[in-house]
């Protein structure tokens, strides 16, 4: 085994040199994200009553609605290139790992910097940190050549 920062951007894209199990779970990850993004996407409310517990019923519930909208269209558009690269150039998986990992950490940023009130605490919010760590993980072993 051999751990080489340089897959990131592999010079023969089309080939992942990695561990299979991998692969496996980062197509399981960017289904869900898939699923995630178009229940944002279709859901009456966007999810962000009916899932994020977000009070819609306040003045300007429909701009919180439309944003939960136009925030799932963005997430399936990222899923599905992600998906698209994923399939058609599998050398890429380490820099598709990092852009999730990425996306984890500027999650948690924004939670930082302005919070959201809800009933409970919003599914993302809460394995925010669990899907990190699962991610920086496996871009870690996506680096590490199988001899």
């Amino acid at each position: 085994m051999k751990f080489d920062i340089k897959e990131l951007l592999p010079k023969n894209p089309t080939k992942f040199e990695g561990f299979r199990a991998v692969r496996i779970v980062t197509a399981i990850y960017l289904l869900v994200m898939v699923v995630r993004s178009c229940i944002h996407l279709f859901a009456a409310d966007g999810g962000a009553q009916s899932i994020a517990g977000i009070d819609i019923s306040v003045e300007g519930g429909n701009n919180i609605i439309a944003i939960f909208h136009q925030w799932g269209a963005i997430q399936l558009i990222l899923a599905v290139l992600l998906f698209v690269l994923f399939f058609r150039y599998p050398g890429f998986t380490p820099l598709i790992l990092l852009t999730l990992a990425l996306e984890r950490v500027m999650g948690f940023i924004a939670g930082q910097m302005m919070s959201v009130t809800s009933t409970g605490t919003p599914p993302g919010e809460a394995l925010n940190a669990a899907a990190f760590y699962l991610l920086a993980l496996l871009f870690i072993a996506s680096l590490i050549k199988k001899n």
